[in-house]
Parts: structure tokens; C-alpha cells; sequence
């Protein structure tokens, strides 16, 4: 795979997702960004409007795509909720960002992705559990077991898959009124992650030197998970 090439990143209008969309454009990648919203991150760049909701739309979303590189799946949502008062369309609704887009992305354009591109899968240090956000936890746990199973398929072709979990991360999301009844808990570190310091880390597993890194889930929590 060549230092730099096509990247394809959904969630890039706010928050982690444009944080991953300016790095790589900073280092050379040229970025098709796929969100609800309207994103202009300048040269290199491209955007195509999306549902992640919604598998049809992302289906056509991506339609006549260049081939991939790197395919970085960020866009997501937390709705909280405890035993008794558990909203199931809030669970349908992350199953469908988080999970499904992230199947149907991949099935669409792993079959063209050059022989060593990259696939990166945000998830969460809530995915091992988290009092009053069980049904989000419960999507983003699901990851590692999507992207498992893809680095397993895909290593013949030296594809490598891999997910990266931010702890309490200073985006939009934090303040969202849907998660109010659970605060961000405190990081031993005393800050909250930059979303900056995720995107760095992404650039790494997407670029050269992410070649022998795939099936792995990397926490990066400012110390929130020890």
C-alpha cells in the first residue's frame, strides 16, 4: 500500500471524525468524507452525504467511490438509559451507526480496497461496561467482534483491521443532552481526551507503519480505565 492514498470517513462534519478526516489530509490523503451534514475541509477533500442510520442511503452514498485505502468508520451517538427505563429505539439507532454502517461500508468496499489498505473501527473504553450506558456499550463491544473476525478474513490480502476506544473525549457528544443523566467520569490524567491525540493515532495504524497491526483494540482514556 502507498504511504498515502483514499480515505473514506464517516462522522467527518464534527467531533473525532473531522479531528481523523484533517490528519489524514494533513499527511497527504485524499478524503471522502461521508456525514449527514455539510463539510468542507478544503483540498483533498470531497464529501458525500450520508444517513449512517440508514443502510440504503449509505449504500448509494458510496456508490462509484474511488477504490479505498482506508476506510475509517467514526460516526456515532450515545443515548443512556438504566435498567427500567431503556429506550429500545435508542438501542436500534446505535446498533444501526455504529454496527450495521460499519458492515455495509466494509462489504462495499473491502472487495476493491487494494491488497494492504487499512480498516479502523472507533469504538469505546465503554464497551467493557458502564452503568447506564448498557445499550451503548453493547454496540460498540460488537466491534471487536466485527473487526476480529475481518482481520482473520481480510489477512490473506494484508488488510489489516483494527479498533481505536476513546475514554471521555472533548467532542460535542459529551455535552449532549440525550447522555445528561450520566456524566463523563473524571480521568486520572485530569483531562479529557483530544480528539487530536485519537486522529494521531489512527493516522498510525492507517499508515505504513500500521502493517503488522491488525485484530487489536486500542484504548486511549487520559488513565480512565485503570
Amino acid at each position: 500500500m502507498p504511504e498515502v492514498g483514499h480515505a473514506v470517513v464517516t462522522g467527518c462534519s464534527s467531533g473525532i471524525g473531522r479531528a481523523i478526516a484533517a490528519r489524514l489530509l494533513a499527511e497527504g490523503w485524499r478524503v471522502t468524507g461521508l456525514s449527514r451534514r455539510e463539510t468542507d475541509l478544503g483540498d483533498g477533500f470531497s464529501w458525500r452525504q450520508a444517513d449512517l442510520a440508514d443502510s440504503r442511503s449509505l449504500t448509494e452514498a458510496v456508490e462509484g467511490l474511488p477504490a479505498a485505502d482506508a476506510v475509517v468508520h467514526a460516526a456515532g451517538l450515545q443515548r443512556t438509559g438504566r435498567l427500567g427505563s431503556l429506550d429500545a429505539s435508542a438501542l436500534q439507532e446505535m446498533f444501526a451507526v455504529h454496527v450495521a454502517a460499519a458492515s455495509t461500508l466494509a462489504d462495499a468496499l473491502v472487495p476493491s480496497m487494494p491488497d494492504g489498505g487499512r480498516i479502523v473501527l472507533l469504538g469505546s473504553r465503554t464497551a467493557a461496561g458502564a452503568a447506564g450506558k448498557s445499550h451503548y456499550a453493547a454496540t460498540k463491544a460488537a466491534l471487536l467482534g466485527l473487526a476480529r473476525s475481518w482481520a482473520k478474513e481480510l489477512a490473506p490480502r494484508r488488510i489489516t483491521v483494527n479498533v481505536v476506544s476513546p475514554g471521555p473525549t472533548d467532542t460535542p457528544m459529551l455535552s449532549d443532552p440525550a447522555r445528561a443523566d450520566v456524566p463523563p467520569v473524571s480521568t486520572p490524567l485530569g483531562h479529557l481526551v483530544d480528539p487530536d491525540d485519537v486522529a494521531a493515532l489512527v493516522g498510525l495504524l492507517v499508515g505504513p507503519h500500521g502493517a503488522s497491526i491488525t485484530g487489536q483494540d486500542y484504548v486511549i482514556c487520559a488513565g480512565a480505565s485503570l
